[in-house]
């Protein structure tokens, strides 16, 4: 029995996975327990959770592996400093002291990271290191229902790749193509996620949710995706792209680009974080939306023909682009797909464990599914801590809450229905948390999609996040078909797809004409909270077999409501991450304008809770995103 810890650190979303005999046993994400979003340092508190979810030291691991190689990026930094030179100075200058103390004696920060998780006989304990994209690539094929499926990575940058293509067979991975530095599709979307006024390495998804906002007829769309396409980006038949370095300054400098460059290619200014969205910014996005389409599809497409497989994996930060995923699959390049939920860097800790379980210990590796039956070897993701009714109660007691226990869950789901039939807001806590950026019905706020105010509400008064924001919908995987435009499983809310034309409104004549916020406020569909305004919808469908609590629920509300369908966005608000504790849960309740929350069996109103009006008491302040 071959146990193995996987880690990622140092850069951003720091986690562990535990792999026994290629069995996923647990992971997380290391902002969950430390509260600080997309966290680099050393995942302490979730390598423990990991040990402690399988009974486990670390003496007793055969082997712990770092999910990339910190030598090979330490040459690219010195060699692209080199081809540089002298411009970046100030950069190189900045950047050589943190690599030469944190990143370059790397093993020595990993063993004294473990170290702080428990003691261990530093001698026993086999250390290995997996490229930064076979750890994207393992992560999405082994977990996979494929036993031969290419394998599509792309990111920003690893070590050197930047994109990935790859076959995968059995317990067999191979890359067979790469893309290098300074080349990449991913540093490509974050220089315009900074360009309009969003966080690199975490505003990616804005950018997306942004671009259906522009006019795909406008003058000023074509024009921007022209440029983009002759001035800062050449993309070649297979997918491969070169970037104009004139116009960028992610490889020598401290910013994403040249933003006088910029301004004078464009004819805008780099727009500030929370200035006011207009439409040229809309437009913008939806360009730069387009422009990664295209290139991904000519990428699957070399894949395609690479390995001749009928089938596709997806990992890397740019396959969180379900607006890209949605579009690939209907594409019909391959006749199925599928995506790694923690595409980005947190996954690679699996990937790295999962590598070195098949390729490094031969263990084989059983297929779980046909492709078509939406299961795969991830527990829907539900890899990470739950909590006991007494520790529940522990807390209950701790913040002096008001909660009522209810044995029955059909009846704990039918009250719960009933209110968000009725407009209420509720935070939804059942189980082991999610694996990935996305909440998936166990730390989740959930709401009724029928109604009109409802993304408003959730954006405005529970989230406090950017009224722009999309919401999307969970759905009991049997009739995804009868909302949405769509045949196959989505369980990881991954793919994009359209709402089913019977329950679209239709919209004004001068409907692209409309200022942004009266264009978000018009009514689109009987769906209104989780129709886009190009008529998408990002979806979750929920399987009994993988979330049966989850799947009651939504039963429940559609016995009541005849529809199957709930929002679901993750349980946090703007700047902060997921919950993870009971007590995580209840403070993100009772600072926000939600109406009731749902811990296990216990349920609260808000309105019955010891000092309710008081927001402030509870408030986190936390850094927006």
């Amino acid at each position: 029995m071959k146990k193995i810890l996987g880690i990622s650190a140092f850069y951003h979303d720091a986690a562990a996975a535990l792999v026994v005999d290629g069995n996923i046993i647990a992971a997380a994400q290391e902002e969950r327990f430390t509260r600080k979003k997309h966290t680099a340092a050393f995942p302490v508190h979730s390598i423990q959770y990991c040990l402690e979810e399988a009974g486990l030291t670390i003496d007793e691991l055969d082997a712990v592996v770092f999910y990339d190689k910190p030598l090979s990026k330490f040459e690219r930094l010195l060699q692209t400093y080199y081809s540089f030179a002298p411009k970046g100075l100030i950069s190189f200058l900045k950047a050589i002291p943190v690599w030469l103390d944190e990143k370059l004696f790397l093993k020595k920060k990993i063993y004294d990271g473990l170290r702080a998780v428990h003691s261990f006989d530093q001698k026993k304990l086999m250390l290995l290191f997996t490229p930064h994209h076979l750890s994207h690539a393992a992560s999405a094929f082994y977990p996979s229902p494929y036993s031969q499926a290419a394998v599509l990575t792309i990111d920003g940058v690893g070590e050197w790749c930047t994109a990935s293509i790859g076959m995968g067979d059995g317990n067999q991975l191979s890359l067979i193509r790469e893309m290098h530095f300074p080349h990449s599709v991913g540093l490509l979307y974050s220089a315009f996620t900074y360009y309009l006024g969003f966080t690199v390495n975490s505003g990616e998804y804005k950018l997306m949710g942004l671009a259906p906002y522009g006019d795909p007829n406008s003058a000023e769309t074509h024009r921007f995706k022209k440029l983009i396409e002759s001035e800062l980006v050449q993309i070649q038949s297979d997918g491969s792209v070169w970037l104009d370095q004139d116009y960028f300054n992610y490889a020598t400098g401290l910013r994403m680009v040249q933003e006088k460059k910029w301004e004078k290619l464009f004819g805008i200014k780099r727009r500030l974080p929370e200035a006011e969205l207009l439409p040229v910014h809309c437009n913008l996005a939806l360009a730069i939306q387009e422009v990664t389409e295209e290139i991904v599809f000519l990428m699957a497409e070399e894949a395609k023909r690479l390995t001749g497989a009928s089938v596709c994996c997806l990992a890397g930060g740019v396959a969180l682009n379900c607006v890209a995923n949605g579009k690939l699959l209907r594409k019909g390049i391959f006749s199925d797909l599928y995506i790694q939920p923690a595409a980005g860097d947190a996954g690679g800790a699996l990937g790295a464990a999962l590598a070195v379980a098949h390729q490094y210990f031969d263990i084989p590796r059983s297929v779980s599914a046909s492709s078509n039956s939406g299961k795969d070897s991830m527990k829907g993701s539900y890899l990470g801590p739950c909590y006991s009714r007494d520790e529940v109660e522990r807390m209950n007691k701790k913040t002096k809450a008001n909660a009522v226990f209810i044995a029955e869950f059909e009846k704990l789901s039918t009250t719960i229905a009933h209110e968000l039939s009725n407009g209420k807001v509720v935070g939804w806590f059942q189980g082991r948390m999610e694996f990935g950026p996305r909440a998936l019905g166990n730390r989740s706020i959930l709401g009724d999609p029928r109604d009109f105010e409802m993304q408003k509400k959730l954006n405005l008064k529970i989230k406090y996040r950017e009224g722009f924001r999309p919401f999307a919908p969970s759905v009991l995987a049997e009739e995804v078909s009868d909302y949405f435009e769509l045949t196959t499983p989505s369980p990881y809310m991954l793919l994009v797809a359209p709402v089913q034309q019977t329950l679209r409104f239709s919209l004004p004549v001068n409907f692209l004409e409309l200022p942004l916020w009266d264009r978000l406020y018009s009514q689109r569909s009987k769906l209104q909270a989780i129709t886009h305004l190009d008529y998408s919808a990002r979806i979750q469908t929920v399987h009994a077999e993988t979330n049966p609590r989850y799947y009651q629920l939504l039963q429940s509300f559609k016995q009541l409501t005849g529809a199957g369908v709930l929002v679901n966005t993750s349980f946090n608000v703007r700047g902060g991450p997921i919950v993870c504790t009971p007590y995580d849960a209840y403070r993100c309740f009772m600072s926000t304008e939600m109406d009731w929350l749902v811990i296990g069996d216990f349920i609260y109103k808000k309105e019955e809770q010891p000092d309710y009006l008081n927001k402030e008491k509870w408030l986190i302040h936390f850094a927006k995103d």
